[in-house]
């Protein structure tokens, strides 16, 4: 099995875009998947609870049926920062459930887990906590999404220096562009290219499409 950590240049860059791509590709080589999504906010409140669009749809493409407790055992409804949404309920995220979550997730025995982010890396989960800490305690291989638009450059090298700094694989990056008339978007996924030292797996165009948007992806590299 093998198990990668989506995570993203900031917010909004399309992680859960990407993580269904990657999901519909390996899904056509006929390979066993399963989608985790540890912290969400924003999430609607259901007749079955809390639920989450981004987890919901990370659910929908895994080839498990897996019940939505697994998927995103934290969920909370207001849309802002997960430990500032937990501080106001009363809940403290702890790793420890995370990480049994995710070992009940690898018991299923997929050929491949793909754990998505929420945010950018350096996301905190309150009592001095962040989504990376749980990352390095997994020793989990990561792939970045970069939001190809302006001022990505910085974040994305930052981004990949932090991943290292951290002791962490950088497995591999997707340029998803989310912004329709990005000048110079070729130069600028070049200049990526030759500066972030791991594999491209993809540049997506503008699209609406996630069945489409797979064929924009070569998994090779990590698979």
């Amino acid at each position: 099995m093998k198990c990668f950590f989506v995570t993203g240049t900031d917010t909004e860059v399309g992680k859960t875009f990407v993580s269904r791509a990657m999901l519909t590709q390996l899904k056509n080589r006929r390979l066993k998947t399963a989608a985790y999504k540890p912290v969400a906010s924003g999430c609607e409140l259901t007749e079955q609870g809390l639920r989450n669009e981004d987890a919901l749809t990370l659910q929908a493409a895994s080839t498990f049926n897996i019940e939505y407790a697994l998927v995103n055992p934290y969920a909370f409804a207001q849309p802002i920062a997960p430990h500032l949404a937990a501080a106001q309920t009363g809940v403290n995220i702890e790793l420890a459930r995370l990480a049994d979550t995710q070992q009940q997730l690898q018991a299923l025995q997929p050929d491949v887990l793909l754990v998505e982010g929420a945010g950018g890396w350096r996301l905190p989960l309150g009592q001095g906590q962040f989504m990376s800490d749980y990352v390095k305690q997994q020793k989990m291989p990561v792939i970045l999404v970069v939001g190809m638009r302006l001022g990505c450059l910085n974040h994305a090298l930052l981004t990949a220096e932090a991943i290292r700094h951290d002791g962490l694989e950088l497995a591999g990056w997707v340029a998803n562009q989310v912004e329709t008339n990005m000048p110079l978007l070729e130069e600028n996924q070049a200049f990526l290219q030759a500066h972030l030292d791991a594999p491209l797996l993809g540049c997506i165009p503008r699209l609406s499409d996630t069945e489409m948007a797979s064929q924009y992806l070569d998994l090779t590299p990590i698979i």
